[in-house]
């Protein structure tokens, strides 16, 4: 069965965060039946500017949200401090040379990206810290850094970003099921796992007899 799960997420994205146990019951679920999960990265904000009070007490307001509607939890208190430029390339990047070095290693990667984020207060858009986290993950800390800050793998960023756009996603998390190259949406945005497994259990049971 030529079909995968494509998941369209962004590690700066709260409800992304807010999303991830979903996700991976469903990659699970997926691959008890040889249906695997390639990650794309949406980059979902690209700011030059440093967080002021107001734009804290506004992003907080976020957190606060997926963390009331989806139970995961945050650092309220040291998360998103006074000064920090919100770009979500390089997390973005770490997702996507991870991917191209090691693709086992994308959602432990990503899962240490968001838990450092949300619930630590660490600033994951700092290349040093992006590489320390990949070394966790399994990726020798020499060849992540070198491939992370290469001209090869920002443009492969870029692509994704690309691809996202040729698509018209505009929001995440987006979770997509592919089968011999044709797309079905799964969700668009958040949902609990108790309205998505059973409809990914359909499409692939569609997807195996076709």
């Amino acid at each position: 069965m030529q079909a995968r799960l494509r998941y369209v997420m962004d590690p700066m994205c709260s409800w992304c965060w807010g999303f991830a146990p979903v996700l991976d019951a469903l990659a699970k679920q997926a691959d008890a039946a040889g249906v695997g999960l390639d990650l794309v990265a949406g980059g979902l904000r690209r700011d030059s500017v440093a967080i002021d009070a107001a734009a804290r007490v506004r992003y907080l307001g976020y957190w606060q949200a997926v963390n009331a509607s989806t139970g995961q939890l945050f650092n309220f208190t040291d998360g998103l401090p006074v000064g920090l430029v919100y770009d979500t390339e390089p997390a973005c990047r770490a997702l996507v040379t991870a991917r191209n070095l090691d693709p086992e290693s994308v959602w432990a990667l990503t899962q240490l990206i968001q838990e450092a984020f949300y619930t630590e207060g660490v600033d994951v858009t700092r290349a040093s810290v992006l590489v320390a986290l990949a070394e966790r993950a399994g990726i020798p800390r020499i060849v992540f850094a070198e491939a992370f800050d290469s001209a090869a793998q920002r443009e492969a960023t870029a692509e994704d970003f690309r691809w996202v756009q040729r698509l018209g996603i505009a929001g995440f998390p987006t979770l997509l099921a592919e089968h011999n190259g044709q797309f079905a949406l799964l969700t668009n945005g958040y949902q609990p796992l108790e309205v998505l497994e059973p409809m990914l259990a359909r499409w692939l049971e569609r997807a195996s007899h076709a």
